[in-house]
């Protein structure tokens, strides 16, 4: 009886933080988005790809500490900054090419109190960033007291589009193969 109700604490605690994560994220798009209607820029959509690098980013952030001396004073995120970065890509299936005008903006506010958040994006060097109409989407992921947004564009060289892996492009060559076998049989037969 009391490992089921230990069972039960626990998985409420999973849920609930999982909602509270999912919240401020939400929370964040949101005020970066009314942000950006007052400038009269469209407003991000959210972009599953980029929110799969965010989650990989957010998650190897949870380890460093949270001080005085992150949050706004953090510098945008490069491949640089990230060791393995190579590896999310491939975790997320993107390839550098479709990443490469993207940006990523790392923060850490203790607790992440909502408005001290947003604040460390619209009044620091981040703004920049949310100022240009060239972005259009984002990805946002938060663990512990960091939250991490990727931007992505609607060119090709950020768009945060899935690589096509070799299986696929196999898998692909593959099909056409088999259906010109079976165009070339049913041709055969019609002709016969």
């Amino acid at each position: 009886m009391a490992s089921r109700f230990l069972l039960l604490v626990g998985a409420l605690l999973l849920v609930s933080h999982s909602v509270r994560s999912d919240d401020e994220e939400e929370r964040l798009l949101t005020g970066i988005n009314s942000y950006r209607a007052a400038l009269n820029l469209s407003a991000l959509t959210g972009n599953d790809n980029a929110d799969c690098l965010a989650d990989q980013i957010a998650e190897e952030l949870k380890h460093q500490p949270c001080t005085n001396t992150t949050g706004a004073n953090t510098v945008p995120g490069t491949e640089d900054q990230f060791p393995n970065y190579p590896q999310y890509l491939v975790r997320c299936h993107l390839n550098i090419t479709n990443t490469r005008d993207g940006a990523i903006m790392p923060v850490c506010v203790p607790g992440l109190a909502s408005d001290r958040v947003l604040a460390n994006y619209t009044q620091s060097q981040y703004n920049k960033f949310l100022n240009d109409s060239q972005f259009t989407g984002a990805g946002v992921a938060t663990e512990d007291d960091w939250i991490v947004v990727v931007l992505s564009t609607n060119t090709p060289s950020g768009s945060f589009v899935k690589a096509e892996t070799s299986d696929s492009r196999a898998a692909g060559w593959r099909w056409g193969l088999l259906s010109l076998v079976v165009a070339s049989v049913i041709i055969t037969v019609n002709w016969v």
